[in-house]
């Protein structure tokens, strides 16, 4: 089996526009949470969110390229293009090779109700224009993304509810793992429009907590009530580590387990069975042991019952370890497609400068939660080995693995 390493990481979020953005805010708890006036307007329970300003494209981008550009397609490509430059890839470089594209999205809002809205009013649907058929499909991210950087091996959308980004990514493992690509695009994107998020209003899932939206997401905290939508991008650039040491590359990590699992159960409440299995599975798969775990980024979203399920399965592995445990969604929300994504680059961030982002807003522990080794403030810790979370409606279960480069 061939070694799988992380060459490039890009990230757009609402704790940073970049690498260097974000890691300051992790290492200094600071939320990106907010309010935005036209979810109330709208009929939301909720105006909570995560507060992504849009990328001004119109000087890097042709217009008709924009055109079929959403906006989690905008977030795709300013991650993707720092993460090819973290990586020393050029349009040159591009061209000449085969390189790849796996990237979670399981959603495109905006674009259908504007088209919808288009011809509702005029009767034609010529007046769409040529751009909406392009931002509406579920697989906009990646055919975006393949035209403008001249991608031309895999080319899939991974379209895995919350687990989306995550699936993404191992997928691309695997296929670098057995040799069917030597560098693959990886990622999740993430809408934040208030158009995408109604039907997760409508479900009552969202925190109501308007008084202090920093305070809003508690993950694991026994005063938690709801989630936070969030959203934006994140890409890491996969390759194969001797590909990557014949090219000179910078080599920052290795994704070495992955693990995955269905519930088989009810559609959007999770299990701690499933959890346990996909963390076991990439625990085996790294042939590594619990106690090589430094750090696991949990999915804790900040809801009653995920938060619940996911405590449970935790404590049943590390329980015992104490090993430490945080969720970056205390800051960001939760970014949903893009999640499983952004989370390999906080945690990679935090494996680079050895600290361990905190899970702000933890003040008490419930019955499951108080048995982990949850960090509720900014701690210096040396981690060679995390493990990251990531779980999703239908039943949805990624983790992923990622070490230190040896």
């Amino acid at each position: 089996m061939r070694r799988v390493v992380i060459t490039g990481m890009g990230i757009y979020s609402c704790i940073g526009k970049n690498l260097s953005e974000v890691s300051d805010s992790l290492y200094n708890g600071k939320s990106g949470i907010g309010i935005e006036d036209k979810r109330t307007e709208y009929g939301y329970r909720s105006p909570l969110t995560g507060i992504v300003e849009r990328p001004n494209l119109k000087t890097v981008l042709d217009r008709r390229v924009r055109t079929g550009l959403p906006e989690q397609g905008e977030y795709a490509y300013v991650a993707t293009q720092e993460a090819l430059d973290n990586a020393k890839i050029d349009m040159d470089f591009l061209e000449k090779n085969e390189v790849g594209i796996f990237y979670g999205n399981d959603s495109s809002a905006k674009p259908v109700i504007e088209s919808h809205s288009i011809v509702l009013e005029k009767k034609d649907t010529t007046l769409m224009g040529s751009g909406y058929i392009f931002q509406s499909m579920n697989s906009t991210v990646t055919m975006n993304l393949s035209v403008i950087f001249k991608l031309k091996g895999v080319n899939m959308t991974i379209s895995a509810a919350c687990a989306s980004g995550s699936h993404a990514i191992g997928l691309g493992y695997f296929f670098i793992q057995k040799g069917l690509q030597d560098i693959v695009v990886c990622g999740g994107a993430q809408e934040t429009n208030y158009l995408s998020m109604g039907s997760f209003d409508a479900l009552s899932a969202f925190s109501t907590n308007t008084a202090n939206p920093t305070k809003a997401s508690r993950p694991f905290d026994k005063n938690r009530d709801g989630l936070i939508p969030s959203g934006g991008a994140a890409t890491v650039i996969l390759e194969d580590y001797e590909h990557a040491v014949k090219r000179g590359a910078n080599i920052l990590a290795e994704v070495c387990g992955y693990g995955f699992s269905s519930n088989g159960g009810h559609i959007s409440q999770p299990s701690n069975e499933g959890s346990y299995i996909a963390m076991t599975r990439a625990i085996k798969d790294a042939g590594l042991t619990a106690k090589d775990i430094n750090y696991i980024n949990a999915h804790a979203t900040s809801t009653v019952l995920g938060d619940m399920y996911e405590a449970m399965a935790i404590n049943e592995i590390f329980g015992a370890l104490k090993t430490p445990v945080s969720s970056t969604k205390s800051m960001t929300g939760h970014e949903c497609w893009m999640a499983g994504a952004s989370e390999i680059v906080y945690s990679t961030l935090m494996m680079q400068n050895s600290f361990i982002a905190p899970n702000i807003n933890f003040e008490e522990g419930d019955e499951h939660s108080s048995k982990l080794n949850i960090i509720a403030n900014t701690s210096t810790k040396k981690i060679d080995t995390f493990l990251s979370n990531s779980f999703g409606f239908g039943g949805t279960n990624s983790a992923l693995i990622v070490k230190k480069i040896k």
